[in-house]
């Protein structure tokens, strides 16, 4: 840890600074997942939790300083998630965790109300999740009514300033903006004509005092982030816009105001915040926010504010393209008042450290930029746009060397794979007959009751099967004991989901370390990765694969694991599979060709499998596709052409079985209104999705929509440690049947169960097929 030091006099700002908007949180060793862990499990105390915190937050502002970070960026650790502790900062507590944890006066009060909103309690359901705009990051819904009250709690902006102010670094609060967190909120009771922005007076002047308050501690500048304004707003939410800054802006007593806005482009909103009293913009011009470098240019530009300018991908893992991004920059010099280098969003969405992955092969290292190395093209930009250009010369050299090292190599292009797609034609992206005809077919061959149960996929990844993971990688434990472990826990998970009475079982997907990477370590053009762990939601990390070149299925991936199931039971199992769109969402894709070709490619590999499960008599097969909704772009402008080919990857996938095979897809903790039309077009038997949190409300929107196939809605959600009785599952399920038709019901959690313990889904399943019985015996 850095040892405290006087508070450095202020300097005269460089004519450019390096900057970035956020870095990930949880240590090289996933420090702070194990700290909150063990908090929740007893084992350690609020003040060790807090200590381990404040080491991590001291390790991230050395590295940021020491990297050459010119302005380094405060209050972006979150122990969970930083919408919710915007709501924690403006007390939008629900009163349902304000009465599970009464008391939160204390450390470990305020932490245990703080997880209750997060993870719920055993009589307090947590607040809904959903996914932060199109990124695997999952943010926790504000619950905003017309009588909501808010009081300001500015105890962990402040603190967080003052301690780095005590390393002798003025930091940059970064604070969810008002207009975003409104936009983000929910109205839980549905009050008719209300919507959470109409609470935006009550809220400006809190955000207002804590300016107030940060200026007073020495802030300089906050950030304020308003990433809502890259999707489409109407005027009157934009007039909002101008009034909230114009108000901000008017105090006497505040720091300056940087409004950051990223993830696309800003369209309408770019000469609403050009025009706001404010003294600084952060904009993203990577990808499709590259439109903002002519929008800006057509307002006249901001030669009188600071401008931020993210030209290096914060998303994606690929080295920057050091030359273009310096045109860029040049161009931007003559639009802005300062310009600024930054990434175009908050590091955390990315790995920590390339130099972590000791197994990987030096030449594709090199092609790769993780938040480390992220930190290097910054600085390295900021010296090239306010040095003479040949001070980083060998840089650019080596830089354009390893894009064309990437360019030229042959795992990025196969002829073979490519003259496939090619040769892809209409007739492969449909099944043979329609539904109603093919559901005639699954009846005679499944014969199942009416509500049929299932669950997702994943049963829980105990301890034990993790240690053999990890005992099979270090080479203590060989392959055939390894498979035999992983034989006797799905012995053990099809005999449970028997006594428990579920009728189309799963095999519990005990060899798979994750939904993608287990796929994309057999798939030729992926590549894994040991250390790159990213934030999902609290403390679920996971290691997206790399996308590094053309995609194709050496050898069957899960047919012995669905084989071995089935010949243990006389009831259906699922074969499980993970889509092409979720394949490309949740792993880091290559961006030297459209996504589309990408997911297709993918796809015919999926298709290959599905082929061999249905020979190998597996009559279920369901293809995950959580993703497709969170890939949805922000603009209502680019969606048909997305939806276009994530709907045909997922038909070219599985559109290739008889009409008896019965094809699942799944998705969770999204907003399914947008894509309604792309579900039915999909064109699966079978659909599950996420429904607990959001009290069943995607069965109305699907009855609404003239949903022609069959749903099932989730009865329990898997990401809260609560087990919901049998009267809470049955209310559910009679909020669905009476939206949908009972007989195109499915009953089943929201999600897959890995992340549960076994009490509580022996508990849950119980309680959920005594709850299916009930509603089958109504009159």
């Amino acid at each position: 840890m850095t040892p405290p030091t006087t508070p450095q006099t202020p300097q005269t700002p460089p004519a450019s600074r390096a900057t970035v908007y956020g870095y990930p949180r949880q240590g090289a060793g996933r420090q702070l997942k194990k700290a909150v862990e063990s908090y929740w499990k007893g084992r350690v105390d609020a003040d060790a939790l807090l200590g381990t915190a404040r080491d991590l937050r001291l390790q991230n502002l050395a590295e940021l300083r020491g990297a050459g970070i010119d302005e380094i960026p405060g209050n972006h650790f979150s122990f969970y998630d930083h919408v919710l502790d915007t709501s924690v900062l403006l007390g939008a507590v629900p009163q349902r965790h304000v009465a599970a944890v009464p008391d939160a006066t204390t450390p470990a009060g305020e932490l245990d109300r703080y997880f209750a909103m997060a993870r719920g309690t055993a009589d307090a359901p947590p607040l809904e999740m959903t996914k932060w705009f199109d990124t695997n990051y999952h943010y926790l819904v504000p619950e905003l009514g017309p009588d909501t009250t808010f009081t300001l709690n500015a105890a962990k902006p402040l603190a967080e300033f003052a301690e780095a102010l005590e390393q002798g670094v003025t930091t940059r609060p970064v604070l969810v903006g008002p207009v975003t967190f409104l936009l983000l909120a929910k109205d839980p009771t549905a009050t008719d004509g209300f919507r959470p922005l109409d609470l935006l007076d009550r809220i400006v002047p809190l955000y207002a005092d804590l300016l107030r308050q940060l200026h007073e501690a020495g802030a300089e500048w906050v950030q304020l982030d308003e990433p809502a304004l890259v999707t489409d707003q109407p005027a009157d939410v934009l007039a909002e816009v101008a009034g909230t800054y114009a108000t901000l802006a008017a105090a006497t007593a505040r720091p300056k105001i940087l409004v950051a806005s990223y993830f696309d482009r800003l369209g309408d909103a770019l000469p609403v915040l050009a025009a706001a009293p404010v003294e600084g913009l952060a904009l993203d011009f990577t990808g499709s926010a590259a439109a903002n470098l002519d929008a800006l240019a057509a307002v006249g530009g901001i030669r009188d504010k600071r401008l931020v300018a993210g030209v290096v991908n914060g998303r994606n893992i690929w080295a920057a393209d050091l030359t273009k991004a310096l045109s860029t920059l040049g161009t931007l010099l003559g639009l802005a008042g300062s310009v600024d280098v930054a990434a175009s969003c908050s590091l955390l969405h990315v790995p920590l450290d390339v130099t972590l992955e000791t197994d990987l092969d030096p030449e594709i290292g090199g092609w790769l930029s993780f938040a480390r190395q992220k930190l290097d093209e910054i600085v390295t930009l900021r010296r090239g746009l306010t040095e003479d250009r040949s001070v980083i010369g060998d840089v650019l050299r080596a830089n354009a060397g390893r894009l064309a090292s990437r360019a030229a190599s042959p795992i990025v292009r196969v002829p073979a794979v490519r003259d496939r797609v090619a040769a892809v034609t209409d007739a492969d992206l449909h099944r043979v007959n329609p539904y109603g005809k093919r559901r005639l077919a699954q009846e005679e061959r499944l014969r199942l009751p009416e509500l049929p149960t299932t669950t997702i996929g994943s049963f829980p990844q105990t301890t034990e099967l993790r240690k053999a993971r990890a005992a099979l990688r270090s080479g203590n434990l060989e392959q055939d004991a390894y498979r035999e472990a992983m034989r006797a826990e799905v012995r053990a998970v099809i005999t449970e989901q028997e006594r428990l009475g579920l009728d189309v079982l799963v095999h519990g997907e005990p060899e798979r370390n994750d939904m993608v990477q287990y796929f994309g370590e057999q798939l030729t053009g992926f590549l894994a990765t040991q250390q790159g762990w990213v934030q999902s939601y609290g403390t679920r990390y996971v290691r997206p694969p790399l996308i590094v070149g053309d995609v194709a299925r050496p050898e069957p991936m899960t047919v012995e694991w669905a084989t071995y199931a089935q010949s243990l039971t006389e009831r259906p199992v699922k074969g499980m599979l993970t889509g092409p769109v979720t394949m490309l969402a949740w792993s880091f894709v290559r961006d030297d060709q459209p996504e589309g070709d990408t997911a297709r490619q993918v796809a015919l590999a999926l298709r290959d499998e599905v082929a061999d499960l249905e020979n190998a008599g597996i009559a279920v097969i369901q293809v995950d596709e959580p993703a497709l909704r969170e890939t949805l772009p922000l603009r209502t402008a680019d969606r048909a052409a997305y939806l276009e080919w994530a709907v045909d990857s997922f038909r070219l996938a599985t559109a290739g079985v008889r009409d008896d095979t019965q094809i699942h897809t799944h998705m969770c903790y999204a907003e399914f209104g947008d894509v309604l039309q792309a579900i039915v077009d999909m064109d699966a038997d079978v659909i599950s999705l996420e429904a607990a949190r959001s009290n069943m409300a995607i069965v109305a929107d699907l009855a609404r929509a003239g949903y022609p196939n069959e749903a099932g809605p989730g009865v329990w959600d898997i990401h809260s440690p609560r087990v919901p009785s049998v009267e809470e599952i049955a209310g559910h399920l009679r909020t669905a049947v009476a939206a949908f038709p009972a007989d195109r019901l499915w009953v089943n959690p929201d999600c897959g169960l890995k992340t549960r313990g076994y009490a509580e889904v022996r508990a849950t399943l119980a309680n959920l097929v005594e709850a299916t019985g009930q509603l089958r015996t109504r009159p």
